[in-house]
């Protein structure tokens, strides 16, 4: 049954508990991190979900939660805006007279549009009623991936060593992700490569002067780890792996490099210098 035919009661029997979940569903959550950022269990998220499922008729939560929107009856009128990000922090009260908060989670949605976004929820742990407190937080802590990062050449054998390597991460308000890689070679050549993608897994055109890739596919399953597979004429050459430590200050490259042998791994050890 589509949207306009479904019977408007059979929406109105949601309680506002189950709207929630399916706002934050339709948002590009997932039960995991609905459940993290909620602070309950992935199966009480799970119960809620089915029970919606139940009273509507509807056998998907994510095409429920799509009918929900299309039909624009958020009546229940749940604050996403209060979502921000503070991955592996606890966000301490204010003052003591003020309820503790339940946490806080980095989210950074790989959908598209204005579904992207960074949000903090504030759950009060004995009434969930209770005002929700807005954290301020900087970019490097809304987006830890953000900024510039630069190779620590002392851990590459020094018959591979590059005098400098530099990875600069930018978001943009249509959360498109802009990455700048420059490399000065042993010999001082310099090559460089750009792109804009989206987190979507659909490739992109390379700019720069390296010959040896000519397009890049994002995705990021995490807040603190960003997939990046780079080819050349149609077919994968490697996929990089970049995860930012809970410092903030250091991060790692997985490279899965591509072909019909056992992958080969490398591992490369960057640091923080924005």
């Amino acid at each position: 049954m589509s949207a306009p035919d479904r019977p408007p009661n059979a929406f109105a029997t949601l309680t506002d508990k189950e709207v929630e979940v399916l706002r934050l569903l339709a948002a590009g959550h997932t039960v995991k991190s609905i459940a993290f950022g909620l602070g309950r269990s992935e199966t009480s998220i799970n119960e809620r979900l089915r029970d919606a499922r139940r009273k509507t008729g509807v056998g998907s939560s994510r095409e429920l939660a799509r009918l929900l929107d299309a039909q624009k009856i958020w009546d229940k009128n749940i604050d996403l805006s209060t979502w921000h990000a503070a991955a592996d922090e606890a966000v301490q009260p204010a003052n003591a007279g003020r309820p503790s908060l339940k946490g806080t989670i980095i989210m950074l949605i790989t959908l598209p549009a204005s579904a992207v976004g960074l949000f903090l929820i504030a759950a009060n742990s004995m009434n969930q009623a209770a005002p929700q407190q807005a954290v301020q937080v900087t970019e490097s802590q809304q987006m830890p991936l953000a900024g510039t990062w630069a190779l620590d050449v002392s851990r590459v054998p020094a018959e591979e060593r590059p005098r400098q390597v530099t990875i600069v991460f930018r978001v943009s308000d249509d959360q498109k992700w802009t990455t700048l890689v420059d490399i000065v070679g042993p010999d001082g050549s310099s090559m460089h490569a750009e792109s804009t993608a989206a987190l979507n897994g659909v490739p992109v055109p390379i700019g720069g002067n390296m010959s040896f890739i000519d397009t890049v596919s994002l995705r990021q399953p995490e807040p603190n780890t960003l997939v990046m597979t780079l080819g050349k004429d149609g077919t994968a050459i490697s996929t990089r792996v970049y995860t930012v430590a809970k410092d903030r200050k250091s991060m790692t490259e997985t490279i899965i490099w591509a072909g019909n042998k056992v992958p080969k791994l490398e591992t490369n050890h960057f640091n923080r210098i924005d």
